[in-house]
């Protein structure tokens, strides 16, 4: 199976989704099950963008 590459645009855009729904939600994974489907990607690629995002801020 081939792994499907992703731009950083792309990955930058579906995290910035994320934060700006995240308080609709009552926590970041319930706001990432809801999210990922709409964007067509898996919660654990929206996941592990967001984690990988997270700590590059720190």
């Amino acid at each position: 199976m081939t792994k499907l590459k992703y731009t950083p645009e792309i990955r930058e855009r579906a995290v910035q989704l994320l934060i700006e729904s995240e308080k609709d939600y009552p926590s970041t994974w319930a706001a990432i099950t809801a999210i990922a489907p709409k964007i067509s990607y898996t919660p654990e690629t929206l996941r592990a963008w967001h984690q990988r995002m997270y700590n590059l801020r720190q």
